[in-house]
């Protein structure tokens, strides 16, 4: 029988992204509407979810959907029965009325088979999330005009676990300690640790950096900021989330970065990625394991320039382990914290005024990527970052996996 957190940590979990995550820390409100996204393995949450919701004085818009595994797999049915217009296909009408009808999606990752797409063609996952397109568009939309938020969580399943080498009591032992969830009041915690984030950001905005120089044994890149741009962190979209991040000019890319943690990407794991950019674009990109995926992934429109670069202090971070998803892999403490890259969507709310304002037009103008992907890659091993100021001169900025802004 699979492992079930105790009552106490599941009503504690379902608090922090109810009534701390969404709504960027302002939690839900009396009347406003929620989308719970969550397949089977993750019930126990899910309940919990919607518990929290109505006890919040909210309206739940439910998203409880199959898991797949090795005897009901319908993702994979799907990539295998569909033909050019089923893949192409996008419910405008149902999917605008969704938009517009909730106020936040929280979304519990829960994997019952993490490769349980290894046999389905990438090309095809990467078509149909084009297809897709326009539900993210109309979300960011909504975002940027301050009306709509979302929260992802980890739901650990024994599939999960076992692709780290843990028992599924260790894997969530990193859940409960990386989220808070053995402190009587984790939303107290997760708001303490949102202004140490926000102090962090503070100082980095202060700074004005014009480029930024990524140094290591694995990697020498050359990031361009480009202008209103500001650093982001801490503001509940991900529990858990210690990374200080922001959507650079993606034209500004140059150089190299060979990233050492694996990427569990569209069903597949994909290991040992390197990416050469130039000119902003990735011009080559080579992967140890499963390269086929990394390759018709770039050659997804908009996938092969940069949409996010980030940073977390190993200080912050209270995740010990690999957890063998992006959620936790992105913000992985350790000996040197994690530098990581996001090939593909740029986050618009890095725009330092009102991102609500800006026309698609100067989005183009501005170096901010537009993109169907975002796919982050993480690495672990020590990086020095310096920055550039637009006023002259450079300083350092982050080494030994810590930030260095106090002089």
């Amino acid at each position: 029988m699979s492992f079930v957190p105790p009552q106490e940590v599941l009503e504690r979990y379902a608090s922090v992204l109810v009534d701390f995550a969404l709504g960027g820390g302002r939690g839900v409100q009396e009347g406003e509407v929620v989308r719970i996204v969550a397949s089977e393995s993750a019930k126990p949450l899910y309940v919990e979810l919607n518990r929290a919701v109505w006890r919040a004085g909210g309206h739940v818009i439910g998203g409880y959907q199959p898991d797949d595994d090795r005897s009901y797999n319908l993702s994979r049915d799907f990539y295998q029965s569909a033909g050019d217009a089923q893949l192409d296909h996008f419910s405008a009408r149902y999917m605008r009325g969704l938009v517009d009808e909730m106020d936040h999606q929280v979304s519990v990752i829960a994997e019952s088979d993490p490769h349980a797409l290894d046999s389905v063609d990438p090309a095809r996952i990467m078509r149909r999330g084009e297809a897709m397109r326009p539900l993210l568009d109309w979300r960011g939309e909504k975002e940027n005009a301050g009306r709509f938020s979302w929260t992802l969580g980890l739901y650990g399943t024994p599939a999960m676990a076992a692709e780290t080498g843990m028992e599924e009591s260790e894997y969530w032992e990193q859940i409960v300690h990386a989220c808070f969830l053995d402190s009587e009041d984790p939303v107290t915690r997760w708001r303490e640790v949102g202004e140490q984030l926000d102090e962090t950001r503070r100082r980095l905005n202060e700074l004005d950096i014009e480029r930024l120089h990524v140094e290591g044994e694995d990697v020498d890149l050359w990031i361009s900021l480009g202008e209103h741009r500001r650093w982001l962190g801490g503001r509940g979209r991900n529990i858990p989330s210690f990374e200080i991040f922001t959507s650079p000019d993606w034209r500004g890319t140059e150089g190299w970065i060979y990233c050492n943690q694996p990427l569990y990407r569209y069903g597949n794991l994909v290991k040992g990625i390197k990416l050469t950019f130039a000119g902003g674009k990735v011009t080559a990109a080579s992967a140890e394991e499963n390269e086929r995926v990394l390759t018709e992934m770039i050659a997804t429109a908009g996938a092969d320039r940069v949409g996010e670069f980030s940073l977390t202090d190993r200080r912050y971070s209270r995740i010990t382990r690999f957890m063998a998803h992006t959620l936790y892999d992105e913000n992985v403490g350790g000996a040197y914290g994690n530098t990581h890259i996001a090939v593909g969507r740029s986050y618009q709310d890095a725009y330092d005024g009102d991102p609500s304002e800006v026309s698609e037009e100067r989005w183009t103008q501005l170096g901010f990527n537009n993109s169907s992907v975002h796919t982050d890659i993480v690495s672990t091993t020590d990086r020095r970052v310096t920055a550039q100021l637009r006023g002259g001169g450079e300083r350092v900025i982050y080494s030994d996996g810590e930030f260095r802004l106090d002089v």
